[in-house]
């Protein structure tokens, strides 16, 4: 999800306490998806609510869909950054893909929000983890829950797991950063700019100013880094959020801290023990979660149910609709199969 930032670098959604977003498009499913879904709910279709929630006196943003009658709560944990708008689609798939049976709530990063709740206080990795343990309890959520995770979100629903053992009766991570990628020369240069502070300013003092420009003038900026199949919903979250000052410093703060913390040897031991409640999709060609790290994995904890996409997504499935769709349905799809075990 970095990415994003070096894209931006090279190359009025208005924030109120609460308000909707209403999907007015759609996309044929797939023709080479090879899961079922006729026997869900097409009529399974609300509202994304996007509102603010304090979270230990922080100001979060959630995007949230609520069941009439939930059977279990999907939590959503997102990347780095961690601006929840980014996930708009990928939510509403997820919540129609279910039936309605289940509330999706997603839960943005301490600190990546549009306006500058925080004062410029930055928040570490395990800050973020703390901060997500902390909505379940204050959302008093009753039902079962489903932690998923994108990139570094995998590592934090990993940890909602160990801390949460009796409560979290499933755990998915998408596109997962768990280790660093020694092979990976983008991660090389990540780690020589948030590592250094002269060049996390600089990069800082680079982006910031963009949000004094235009929306228009912005949106073009995101068009002409990021490519024609960005879809709506991601170029007015990179527009609204990324040039902030204070998100860019948390997400090259949360960066550091990252690198710092998964530079260590993941806890196999409890991956291993917890294997059965552990699903992993990885990308081809993903430095992030490199398939090497899928082979570790599967050397490691052979009995967590692990799938590699060969649909052309990327990392950063939730800057498309078609990606947004198709990883929705899949964790639909696994969660469904873990429900019927």
């Amino acid at each position: 999800m970095l990415a994003r930032i070096a894209a931006l670098t090279e190359r009025p959604l208005s924030f109120i306490r609460s308000f909707k977003y209403r999907r007015t498009d759609s996309i044929p499913n797939s023709s080479r998806g090879e899961m079922d879904f006729t026997d869900l709910d097409s009529n399974a279709t609300k509202c994304v609510n996007l509102r603010l929630c304090s979270v230990s006196g922080c100001m979060t943003e959630i995007l949230e869909i609520r069941a009439d009658r939930p059977s279990f709560h999907v939590v959503f944990v997102p990347g780095n950054p961690g601006v929840i708008t980014f996930y708009k689609d990928f939510v509403e798939s997820l919540f129609k893909s279910l039936g309605g049976t289940a509330s999706v709530s997603a839960v943005g990063a301490s600190g990546h929000t549009e306006k500058n709740w925080e004062h410029g206080k930055l928040y570490s990795l395990q800050e973020q983890i703390d901060h997500k343990i902390e909505f379940i309890k204050v959302q008093n959520i009753e039902a079962p829950l489903v932690v998923v995770g994108h990139s570094i979100g995998s590592y934090i629903a990993l940890e909602m797991l160990r801390r949460l053992p009796e409560k979290v009766m499933y755990c998915i991570g998408l596109y997962p950063f768990l280790a660093l990628n020694l092979q990976s020369k983008k991660q090389a240069v990540i780690v020589k700019v948030i590592m250094s502070r002269v060049l996390s300013i600089m990069v800082t003092l680079f982006v910031a100013p963009l949000s004094l420009l235009p929306r228009r003038v912005l949106r073009l900026i995101s068009e002409l880094s990021n490519g024609n199949s960005w879809s709506n919903t991601a170029h007015e979250a990179c527009c609204s959020h990324l040039p902030q000052y204070h998100t860019i410093r948390n997400v090259l703060y949360m960066a550091r801290t990252e690198f710092i913390k998964l530079s260590e040897t993941p806890d196999w031991e409890f991956m291993r023990e917890n294997q059965e409640k552990i699903s992993i999709l990885y990308g081809i060609d993903d430095h992030w979660g490199p398939l090497q790290m899928f082979e570790e994995v599967s050397r490691q904890a052979s009995g967590i149910a692990l799938s590699i996409e060969r649909e052309g997504h990327t990392h950063g499935f939730c800057c498309t609709e078609a990606g947004s769709i198709w990883v929705a349905r899949h964790v639909a799809s696994l969660i469904k199969n873990k429900l019927a075990r």
